[in-house]
C-alpha cells in the first residue's frame, strides 16, 4: 500500500500534471504553491469566457465553493460538464455546506448535474448533504450526528462516488473500500485553507491514477507526512505554514513510503 502511494507521487513529478481551479479567493495561493510543491502545474481560471477552453487542456478539475457567487457557481457548471466530457477527473470541496441554503443546494446540484470523481470535505459538510441539522458553524464543522466513517461510507454509497472525510483520522470510501489515514498533525487546523490544499492535491494525484480511492488516501497521506515533517521545523502556526511547503517540496519518495500510515478494509 505505502509503495503503491509512493509510485503515484512519483508520477506526479514525472508528468507534470496540468490541475485547474476554481476556487476561493481565501486560499488560491495556497493551492497554487502546493501544487508546484509537489511538482503539478497550477492554473485558476474562473470567468465564464475561458473555463471550458482552460479545462479542455487540463489533467484534473478541482471545484472550491469557498467564496460562492452566481457567476463562480455557472462556471462551475460549465467547466465540470467539459470535464466530464473528457473524462478527467473532478474534485467537489463543498466548504460550507451546511452553512447557508445558498452552498447546500449548490453542492447538491453539482453532484446532480455533474459526474463528480472525488468529494473531499470536513465531518460537518459532508453530514450537511444529508439534511443533518446544526452540523455547521460558518465553514468549520459544529458537530455531526454520525462518525466520520460512517459519513463516508454513507455518502459514497449514495451518490456513487468517492468520499474523502477529513479530520483527526481522514476516512475514504469507494463505496467497497474505506481507507483510514492516520498521518497528520493538529496544527493543521490552525492554518487557513490546508482543507482546501487536500482538496489540491486529491485532484493532483487523481490526474494520474485512475483508482480514485487509493489515489485520494494517497493524497491526504502525502498532506499528513508534510505536516508531520513541517512541525519538527515549526515554533507555531505561522512558522509552520511555511515549513509545510517545504516539506512538499524537499519530500523525497522513500521517506514518503515509510512515513504512511495508512489501512484498508473492504
Amino acid at each position: 500500500m505505502n509503495q503503491r502511494c509512493a509510485d503515484i507521487f512519483a508520477l506526479i513529478r514525472e508528468k507534470k500534471p496540468l490541475v485547474h481551479h476554481i476556487t476561493n479567493i481565501v486560499v488560491a495561493n495556497d493551492n497554487a504553491n502546493a501544487m508546484l510543491a509537489i511538482g503539478a502545474l497550477p492554473v485558476m481560471a474562473s470567468s465564464q469566457m475561458e473555463v471550458e477552453e482552460m479545462t479542455g487542456q487540463s489533467d484534473a478539475l478541482v471545484l472550491n465553493l469557498g467564496t460562492p457567487t452566481p457567476e463562480i457557481v455557472e462556471s462551475c457548471f460549465l467547466a465540470g460538464k467539459k470535464a466530464n466530457q473528457r473524462g478527467i477527473p473532478v474534485v467537489l470541496d463543498p466548504v460550507g455546506a451546511g452553512a447557508t441554503h445558498f452552498r447546500t443546494q449548490t453542492v447538491k446540484n453539482l453532484l446532480s448535474e455533474i459526474k463528480i470523481s472525488i468529494l473531499r470535505g470536513n465531518p460537518g459538510e459532508i453530514a450537511a448533504l444529508f439534511n443533518e441539522p446544526g452540523t455547521m458553524r460558518g465553514v468549520d464543522t459544529k458537530r455531526t450526528l454520525q462518525t466520520p466513517m460512517i459519513l463516508a461510507q454513507k455518502a459514497s454509497l449514495y451518490y456513487r462516488t468517492v468520499v474523502a472525510v477529513t479530520g483527526k483520522i481522514d476516512y475514504i470510501s469507494d463505496g467497497q473500500r474505506i481507507f483510514s489515514v492516520h498521518n497528520g498533525h493538529h496544527w493543521l487546523t490552525v492554518v487557513t485553507g490546508t482543507g482546501c490544499m487536500a482538496s489540491s492535491l486529491c485532484g493532483a494525484f487523481a490526474a494520474v491514477e485512475k483508482d480514485h480511492g487509493l489515489s485520494s488516501a494517497a493524497a491526504l497521506g502525502f498532506l499528513g507526512v508534510s505536516a508531520e515533517i513541517a512541525r519538527k521545523n515549526a515554533t507555531g502556526p505561522g512558522s509552520f505554514h511555511y515549513a509545510l511547503f517545504d516539506a512538499m517540496y524537499n519530500m523525497d519518495i522513500e521517506t514518503f513510503a515509510s512515513s504512511l500510515h495508512i489501512e484498508v478494509e473492504a
